[in-house]
């Protein structure tokens, strides 16, 4: 692959991740009251993990890896004054200046509710504002544009957002920022899980890559721990503290597609060789972070099947649940995902638009690198 591709030479060939990764005694995921994540599918209760969860882990596996990633904040205030102090602004104007585009993306509450006694009620905040729920995904290189489109007016955040309404604002400082760069040098993060401005349409970016929720191939039935601690320093016998904390163990399907088209148009046709090997390397040791401490789910993928094709996107949906074999449920799991990965292939016919496939987890001499350099060169023979 070389750095001139562009998006029409890519357009609708994916990369699919199916992977069956298994972990034992585990709560990777955890609702609001602590529990493992589950969910109901084929009338079977499953472990779940969520799409956002694994999705911020591979962010920070990117991380590891030393890319230089963008930032998802509401702390735009001090991201924004941060740039322009670097750029030469005193203390106080680069606050005022972060405070200006932090400004854009505060919702003014003016709304009314009425209360039990029909009477109308301000249900605005104090003072009127109220911060969004919108996370703002910013690359470095555009937080490096806003500072020094700043430093060109001395710094005064009137002098260069001029416009009183917000959406107004928001154009301009689309305008700012112009077409984004190429992620692959500050935000690849950007580039793989897109960004959505809902103040400023032009400021979004489709996600590349998507991610399903992880689920159980086979019935999953949540256990509590009961716990006690000791107290070094206690002269009596018995436990200082007592508690309990529920926990499950599952065989996890994930699946992940990579529209490889979409990724060559977010990054400008550059470096998409060295975004895919630093996503699937990144899908490969992300693991969630919830309990690693007291749990430590560490498990690797077992076994995984990786497609390149053209067309739409297809997920198995291990609608009937497995039932243990030999001991566990990895194999029936496997066995099931292959007869119906290649059961799809039959039915789709022509539309399945079948480039490679690469197995991990079979043959012990094809590692993780084999399967990325593998991978690699059958989208190079795709474009040829």
């Amino acid at each position: 692959m070389n750095g001139n591709m562009n998006g029409s030479s890519l357009k609708g060939l994916r990369i699919e991740y199916h992977i069956l990764q298994p972990f034992p005694v585990t709560c990777l995921n955890r609702d609001d009251v602590g529990a493992p994540k589950t969910a109901m599918i084929g009338g079977t209760t499953r472990a779940r993990v969520s799409s956002q969860c694994w999705k911020r882990q591979v962010r920070l596996a990117l991380r590891e890896q030393g890319l230089v990633m963008g930032s998802r904040t509401k702390l735009i205030k001090g991201l924004v004054a941060e740039g322009c102090k670097k750029s030469g602004a005193d203390e106080e104007s680069a606050l005022r200046c972060g405070e200006k585009i932090e400004h854009i993306f505060i919702k003014e509450e003016s709304q009314k509710a009425k209360s039990d006694e029909g009477t109308e009620e301000d249900v605005a905040q104090e003072e009127g504002v109220a911060k969004t729920d919108t996370l703002l995904f910013l690359s470095p290189s555009e937080v490096t544009k806003i500072a020094q489109a700043f430093m060109e007016k001395e710094f005064d955040p009137d002098k260069l957002i001029l416009q009183k309404d917000q959406k107004k604002q928001a154009k301009e400082l689309a305008a700012i920022l112009g077409k984004a760069p190429s992620p692959i040098v500050d935000g690849l993060d950007i580039a793989l899980f897109g960004r959505m401005v809902a103040q400023a349409a032009e400021l979004n970016i489709d996600a590349a890559a998507s991610f399903s929720h992880a689920i159980s191939t086979h019935r999953v039935a949540n256990e509590v721990e009961f716990f006690t601690a000791l107290d070094d320093e206690q002269k009596e016998p018995g436990s200082a503290h007592m508690g309990s904390l529920e926990y499950n163990s599952a065989t996890y399907y994930r699946y992940i597609s990579l529209d490889l088209g979409q990724l060559s148009i977010n990054l400008t046709g550059l470096g998409i060789e060295d975004a895919t090997t630093a996503f699937t390397k990144a899908l490969f040791i992300a693991v969630p972070s919830a309990r690693q401490a007291t749990q430590s789910g560490a498990c690797p993928w077992a076994y995984a099947q990786i497609l390149v094709r053209r067309g739409q996107r297809i997920q198995a949906p291990f609608e009937t649940a497995v039932k243990a074999q030999d001991g566990g449920f990895l194999a029936p799991s496997k066995a099931e995902l292959k007869t119906w990965i290649a059961r799809q292939e039959k039915l789709w016919g022509s539309l399945y638009g079948k480039v490679a496939s690469i197995e991990y987890g079979e043959d012990e001499s094809c590692s993780i690198d084999t399967v990325i350099s593998k991978t690699l060169q059958a989208v190079a023979g795709a474009r040829a």
